[in-house]
């Protein structure tokens, strides 16, 4: 049975007790450093979010043929270690060379370009300086070309009736990126690009028959089909492809490329694209 209160004190509880000046200081010394964790991987999140926007504002705008605004997105000229690898033709290592690629692009009528990308696996650097990101994507790439400027190109690119007296060229395309970013003034960019060309096939065709017909032999240098469908081949690279993205083919199994990105401190501690 529970003694009637006297109206004496209460027990002294663990929250009443006196905090020493070192206990105090522990556990200010905790909270601040769980404060700097938190705001850092806050940093991060917003980084990552940044990241993205850029790549896909890259896609936006190459879709619209609005090539040149892209070159603003890449670090500034002079950058040390820039470096784009657009096919299997070879590398460019300079600011100009690598947004040469962005340079002069037409948009001519009938021209529909739609690359949408998704499933990112982006990580940013510990330090908050670098990241990195891979994406697939999918999409199509249709146009009309004059009969005359046709005869250049092999007749399997093209569908099999003509539209308005032209050559109709409409490919499904099957990419995949890896990207690395650079913060710059505050601002994440572009640092080092790679595109990986997964698969690709004419509307009329799938793209296990449009492999055996060795369309690479042809497109490996095919920037796109510009006015009136004429081919523009890639500038030349300064310097080999250190390593090639195997189209798909029929007697090939498929292999991981780009390998996505893990945590990292610093860039020096991972991998280029």
């Amino acid at each position: 049975m529970a003694e009637p209160h006297d109206g004496s004190a209460s027990p002294e509880t663990l929250e009443d007790r006196p905090v020493s000046t070192a206990n105090l200081e522990e556990r200010l010394s905790a909270l601040e450093a769980a404060l700097t964790q938190a705001n850092q991987r806050a940093a991060r999140a917003e980084a990552r979010g940044a990241v993205e926007n850029v790549f896909s504002t890259y896609m936006y705008l190459h879709n619209a043929f609005r090539d040149e605004e892209i070159i603003d997105l890449w670090v500034k000229p002079g950058t040390p270690g820039i470096h784009a690898q657009y096919s299997n033709l070879g590398v460019y290592t300079t600011w100009e060379s690598v947004t040469e690629y962005h340079r002069g692009r037409p948009a001519p009528a009938g021209k529909l370009l739609l690359h949408y990308t998704t499933t990112p696996v982006i990580e940013v650097a510990q330090d908050g300086q670098t990241a990195k990101g891979v994406w697939i994507m999918n999409g199509l790439e249709s146009g009309l070309t004059d009969p005359e400027v046709a005869g250049n190109v092999p007749d399997f690119f093209f569908e099999p009736h003509e539209v308005m007296g032209k050559k109709v060229w409409a490919h499904w395309v099957w990419c995949a990126y890896g990207l690395d970013f650079l913060k710059q003034d505050g601002d994440w960019k572009i640092w080092h690009f790679r595109c990986f060309e997964i698969a690709r096939a004419t509307h009329s065709r799938n793209w296990i028959d449009f492999a055996s017909l060795d369309a690479a032999s042809f497109d490996n240098d095919l920037m796109y089909f510009g006015e009136d469908g004429r081919p523009k081949f890639m500038p030349k690279p300064d310097a080999p492809a250190s390593s090639l993205a195997e189209r798909y083919s029929p007697t090939r199994a498929q292999e991981l490329n780009p390998r996505p990105p893990v945590p990292y401190r610093t860039f020096a501690e991972t991998f280029e694209y």
